[in-house]
């Protein structure tokens, strides 16, 4: 299966969890202090929120594989069609283990496919935090994941 991820950076985290809950009628499927993912049936989607972006609104969009031969498709078609590229293997980011890989759009939108291995502990880890290297430079820790 397929989902279209969308990851929003949020100002109050608790106010964002009461409105995406009454909206999507169903409460997150993983909350922490900084973090929230509701995964919704429909359509697909996994949409995530956190207070971890440098302002506020869409940091990233992307696709979540269940196998590795889609997110390797993804990663062929991304190297494609564009120049703004990096993998991201074994990565530990938005509380799960995952298999990643980064794309650019001509604007700078960063685009994410991952594969997601298991949950963590923690939101990231220090090498691992995310999106495309020229969308994100100079944001730290600022923009995670799905």
């Amino acid at each position: 299966m397929k989902r279209l991820h969308v990851h929003n950076s949020v100002r109050d985290l608790d106010r964002s969890v009461a409105f995406y809950t009454a909206l999507f009628g169903q409460a997150p499927s993983v909350t922490k202090p900084d973090y929230a993912k509701w995964m919704l049936d429909d359509p697909a989607v996994n949409f995530a929120i956190s207070t971890r972006g440098a302002g506020t609104g869409v940091d990233h969009l992307g696709f979540q594989f269940d196998d590795e031969d889609d997110l390797d498709a993804f990663r062929e078609r991304a190297v494609a069609a564009s120049t703004a590229n990096r993998p991201e293997n074994d990565a530990v980011c938005c509380y799960a283990h995952s298999d990643k890989h980064w794309s650019e759009d001509p604007d700078g939108l960063a685009w994410e496919g991952f594969r997601t291995m298991g949950e963590a502990a923690v939101y990231h880890a220090p090498a691992n935090c995310c999106a495309g290297d020229e969308a994100r430079q100079g944001q730290g820790e600022a923009s995670c994941c799905g």
